[in-house]
C-alpha cells in the first residue's frame, strides 16, 4: 500500500508525523509526504524536520502566499501531476487549509481514494475560508477521519455517517509523545525569564486586521495580575504600529513547536485565537481564553476550561479571573489516534 500525505502547514507536519510514526512500525506501507509550500518559515525548514524526528517530504511544491483562487490552483496543477505519477492507494489531508482542499479534489478526480484527518469539524461562519475547505473535503473524500463526539454528531446530522470513524485526535497523540522530547531538549530559561505567567498567541487575519479588535486584546493584556508571555506572530509584528500596551506584555521570537509544549506546559492559563493551541492547552489542562467569536472545538467549553471571548477587553479580564473547573472529559480519545487511523486505511 502506498499513502500520499498532502501537506502545507506546520500544524499538519506534526499531525503527519503521529501517521509516520504508525506507518513505520508496519511493514507494507509506503509513506509519501508532500509538502506544498502553503506556508514558509524558518521552523519548517530542515531543522523543523530534524528536530520532531518527522521524514523529510519527498516533494516540496514551493507554491508560496497568494490569493486564495491563485495558491489552490497552482498546489492542484503540481499535485495532480505527482499524483500520476505515484499512483498511490490512498492521499491523506489533514485539516482545513488550502493544501487540504487542493489535495482533495486532486485526488477526487483521479479517482484515487481520500482519506480526510481531523474531518468533521464546523465554525459554522463561512466568512472563514478554512470553513469552506472543511465542508467540500468532508464531501468528496471517500474516509472521514474524526477527532470528537461532536464532530461525529455534525457529520450523522450531513448524511456523511458511513464514511465516518471515530479515531480521536493525532494532537492528543503529539502532545503525550512530544512533551517528553521538549523536556529533554530545551528548558524554559532559555525562552522566557518569566515562570508565573500566561501564554498568549495572536495571529488571526480578524484580529491582526482590525485594529480596534487589536488594541482591545492589548489593551487587556496589559491590564492582567501576571506577565503575558507572547510569541510574536509575523502577521501580527507587522500590525503592531500605533498599538499601545505595557511592559506586561513579554513579547518574544516565534518559538519550535518544541518550545510551545514547555512554554504551555509552564504557563498559568492561555490566551489564544489560534484553533489548535485551544485543544493543546486542554489536553495538558490548562484554563484557556479564546479571543474569537466562535469556535470548532465546542467540547472544551465544558466546565469552564474555554471561553469564547471575541476581542471584548471586560470580557477577556473577566474570564481570565475565573478558577473553577469541573473535572475534565475524554472528548478526544486516548492517545492512540495515529494506530486508529492506520488501522482504518489498511481494513478499510
Amino acid at each position: 500500500m502506498k499513502i500520499v500525505s498532502i501537506i502545507g502547514a506546520r500544524p499538519q507536519f506534526i499531525k503527519a508525523a503521529v501517521i509516520s510514526k504508525e506507518i513505520q512500525k508496519r511493514t507494507g506501507i509506503e509513506d509519501v509526504l508532500v509538502h506544498t509550500g502553503q506556508h514558509y518559515d524558518e521552523n519548517m525548514s530542515k531543522i523543523f524536520f530534524d528536530e520532531l524526528e518527522i521524514p523529510h517530504p519527498k516533494y516540496n511544491l514551493e507554491v508560496g502566499s497568494g490569493l486564495h483562487g491563485v495558491q489552490t490552483a497552482a498546489m492542484l496543477e503540481k499535485t495532480e501531476q505527482i499524483l500520476i505519477t505515484e499512483k498511490p492507494d490512498w492521499v491523506l489531508v489533514y485539516g482545513d487549509t488550502n493544501s487540504t482542499i487542493a489535495g482533495s479534489l486532486a485526488a477526487a478526480k483521479l479517482h484515487i481514494k481520500t482519506a480526510h484527518v481531523e474531518a468533521g469539524l464546523r465554525s459554522f461562519n463561512k466568512l472563514m475560508p478554512e470553513e469552506i475547505n472543511r465542508i467540500v473535503t468532508d464531501r468528496i473524500s471517500d474516509l472521514l477521519l474524526v477527532p470528537s463526539q461532536n464532530a461525529m454528531e455534525i457529520l450523522r446530522k450531513e448524511n456523511l455517517a458511513d464514511n465516518s470513524i471515530f479515531t480521536g485526535d493525532v494532537m492528543f497523540d503529539s502532545i503525550l509523545f512530544y512533551q517528553k522530547m521538549a523536556e529533554e531538549k530545551y528548558s524554559l530559561k532559555s525562552i522566557t525569564t518569566e515562570t508565573d505567567y500566561y501564554l498568549a498567541t495572536v495571529h488571526r487575519a480578524e484580529n491582526t486586521d482590525d485594529k480596534e479588535r487589536l488594541q482591545n486584546i492589548f489593551s487587556a493584556f496589559s491590564e492582567m495580575n501576571k506577565p503575558i508571555v507572547l510569541p510574536l506572530h509575523p502577521r501580527t509584528k507587522s500590525k503592531l504600529d500605533g498599538i499601545k500596551f505595557n511592559n506586561n506584555v513579554k513579547i518574544i521570537e516565534p518559538v519550535s513547536y518544541l518550545e510551545m509544549i514547555l512554554l504551555l506546559k509552564n504557563s498559568s492559563k492561555v490566551l489564544t485565537d489560534s484553533g489548535g493551541l485551544q485543544k493543546e492547552a486542554y489536553f495538558m489542562k490548562k484554563p484557556c481564553i479564546t479571543m474569537r467569536d466562535e469556535t470548532e472545538w465546542i467540547e472544551t467549553l465544558n466546565g469552564n476550561w474555554n471561553f469564547i471571548v471575541g476581542a471584548n477587553t471586560k470580557l477577556i479580564l473577566d474570564k481570565i479571573s475565573v478558577n473553577r473547573f469541573e473535572e475534565q472529559k475524554k472528548y478526544y480519545g486516548n492517545g492512540n489516534a495515529g494506530k486508529s487511523i492506520v488501522d482504518a486505511l489498511v481494513n478499510y
